[in-house]
């Protein structure tokens, strides 16, 4: 009987959130645990400006923290190899800067269960560039830059927690990306890649890209399977995953999937916004009304799907091509 309700509430459901962009998802399955109000309120809550801007080193960025923590706890994640708390706590000086920095890591994780010695990291940086100027709105928000992408890793926590993984799953906001993948370098070096998978990373999925509804692109797709693998479990969903089109823009590198990627990890961002055209990028008005919730939602809900076998042990990327293209 349970499984032919869960059967009926699979087949029934389908997500058609009304949004300004008139976006709707086609995706169906347990993936219908990830929800948009869920979305919205971790989104509003991270871009808000009472988080001014989650500059790292900053009381902005560690309100953002607190609330990321809370959050792990109440979803029921452990603390990562040996840490004592979900903080994974280092200090540094900023590039052409003096003054010493200290901030964190916020890090959770599911135990796998048939093979918990192999790790599969889903990652977002939780940090801005906090508040600029003297006139006008000077709270740069980051809503999808990359507040989103945070806002994915609670939800893919949450969705992981209640379904099961058969990998283990590191969760990480990771801070400091803005000033150069600090964070992300950092945690590179305290770990074991050859024990990482696969890298999942969510930069800026907030808006509808230029291939249009119910697509993402992710960057360095030619630089192992790991895409092909996406594209083969999101088959019949109705949403695409394309190749980064934005190849002058050299997004591979430039966001916190590169710390893992030159490590060999096959670790790659998914992304919706169309880059060359965003008026908002590292901008103030980059605030949660911009944004689009079904947008995120159903891009969440994608990775949910298409990272599936990945996830449970089924599937395992080849290691990443690590040259950098030379211009």
């Amino acid at each position: 009987m349970k499984n032919i309700c869960i059967a009926l509430l699979v087949s029934a459901f389908i997500i058609s959130c009304n949004s300004k962009n008139n976006v709707h998802t086609k995706i169906v399955g347990s993936a219908f645990f990830i929800d948009s109000v869920t979305v919205k309120k971790h989104l509003y809550t991270l871009a808000s400006d009472d988080m001014e801007g989650r500059e790292t080193g900053t009381p902005g960025i560690e309100k953002a923290a607190i609330y990321i923590e809370n959050e792990f706890k109440r979803i029921g994640l452990t603390s990562f190899d040996g840490l004592e708390t979900y903080r994974q706590t280092f200090s540094f000086v900023p590039r052409g800067g003096e003054v010493e920095i200290t901030t964190a890591n916020i890090i959770g994780v599911l135990e796998g269960k048939s093979k918990k010695n192999e790790y599969v990291i889903i990652s977002a940086h939780y940090d801005h560039l906090g508040i600029r100027g003297k006139e006008g709105d000077t709270i740069y928000n980051g809503a999808n830059d990359d507040a989103s992408g945070v806002t994915g890793v609670l939800a893919l926590a949450a969705y992981f927690k209640k379904v099961g993984n058969e990998r283990t799953i590191v969760f990480a906001a990771f801070t400091a990306e803005e000033m150069g993948l600090i964070g992300s370098k950092y945690f590179g070096k305290e770990i074991d890649a050859s024990k990482f998978v696969a890298g999942i990373n969510l930069e800026m999925i907030g808006k509808v890209p230029g291939f249009g509804p119910n697509t993402a692109w992710l960057t360095g797709f030619e630089r192992s399977d790991f895409g092909k693998i996406i594209q083969k479990n999101l088959k019949g969903t109705g949403y695409q995953l394309f190749p980064d089109p934005y190849k002058n823009f050299n997004l591979f590198f430039r966001s916190d999937n590169a710390s893992l990627a030159r490590l060999g990890v096959p670790s790659h961002t998914f992304s919706t916004t169309p880059i060359d055209v965003d008026k908002d990028y590292h901008k103030a008005s980059d605030e949660a009304e911009t944004l689009n919730m079904t947008v995120i939602t159903q891009t969440i809900q994608a990775v949910a799907k298409g990272t599936e076998s990945i996830i449970n042990g089924k599937d395992t990327p080849t290691r990443v091509v690590l040259e950098e293209k030379k211009k």
